[in-house]
């Protein structure tokens, strides 16, 4: 009697392999997952303008503030929004529009010369050893007092906001990109290097995906900076933008002005960390999904 047949075994079903995978969580189509991390930070930067109105005009009421000096949310609202404020509208956006620029020149500036000095840190070991220490001791000079010397040297014009703004974004991104690029698991290394891959295919291939969280990570923490960083350069180099129109509306007592100029600041960097995380997680999506954070 011949033996009975056995069941082939489960390597050789070619459903197997992929039944034995986890998992996946999809959470829809790609367009449907784009536009609900759209939803979600549009949705968290009008909580967040919502959250500081209220902290805002319960400090002074709170406090009963002085309402000749002090302005609320609403106050903001009706001078911004009044038939006949045609011209001072006209004033703050133009403001607007020069501090946006100065910070985003100097945001990109700033990032771009930070991660190109975090890979030559990583690549060579000796730069870093030269280079870091007097980077941090020049980071611990305040920026205040660097101003007047940055503009002697560059100028007061464009230049010297990109600098200043440059600044504040060069270090938190240059120190989370270069412990990011080196925080890379021991194996991943070890597989490139069977495969044969060089310094620069690996970095390219799997130190700078993994590098991209903490690099929107200092991004976030930046990007305010950035605009904090001109509108310091504004108020004591250039004579433009919001921040010098702040230091003219104190002095001429045009308390309407300085506040909506403060609210404007203020919304422009809660719209902005918005608009970078969502940035990060389309990006995350696909260049790094393993990192991404699944909505």
């Amino acid at each position: 009697m011949s033996a009975p047949a056995t069941a082939p075994p489960a390597s050789a079903d070619p459903a197997t392999p992929e039944a034995a995978r986890p998992a996946r969580r999809t959470g829809g189509s790609g367009l449907g997952r784009a536009l609900r991390r759209l939803v979600i930070s549009v949705g968290g930067a009008a909580l967040s303008i919502v959250v500081i109105c209220l902290a805002w005009q319960g400090l002074i009421s709170g406090f009963g503030l002085d309402p000749f000096i002090t302005r609320g949310p609403l106050d903001v609202w009706e001078y911004l929004t009044a038939s006949g404020n045609d011209a001072e509208r006209s004033l703050l956006a133009d403001a607007a529009v020069i501090t946006g620029r100065d910070a985003l020149i100097g945001m990109v500036s700033g990032t771009v010369a930070a991660v190109v000095a975090a890979i030559l840190f990583v690549l060579y070991r000796g730069i870093e050893q030269a280079v870091m220490p007097v980077a941090m001791a020049l980071r611990a000079v305040p920026l205040v007092a660097m101003t007047p010397l940055i503009a002697l040297v560059f100028g007061r014009g464009l230049l010297s906001v990109t600098v200043i703004a440059g600044i504040v974004t060069f270090f938190p991104v240059l120190v989370n990109v270069a412990l990011a690029l080196r925080a890379v698991p021991a194996s991943s290394f070890d597989l490139m290097r069977a495969y044969g891959a060089g310094p620069a295919t690996t970095l390219r291939k799997v130190q700078l995906p993994s590098a991209l969280p903490s690099l929107f990570a200092a991004l976030r923490i930046a990007a305010p900076l950035a605009l904090v960083g001109a509108l310091l350069a504004e108020w004591l180099t250039t004579g433009q933008g919001l921040g010098y129109l702040m230091l003219q509306s104190v002095t001429t007592f045009e308390l309407d002005r300085m506040w909506a100029a403060v609210t404007i600041v203020t919304v422009a960097s809660i719209l902005l960390y918005s608009l970078i995380s969502a940035v990060e997680q389309l990006t995350l999506a696909r260049y790094a999904p393993d990192r991404d954070r699944t909505l």
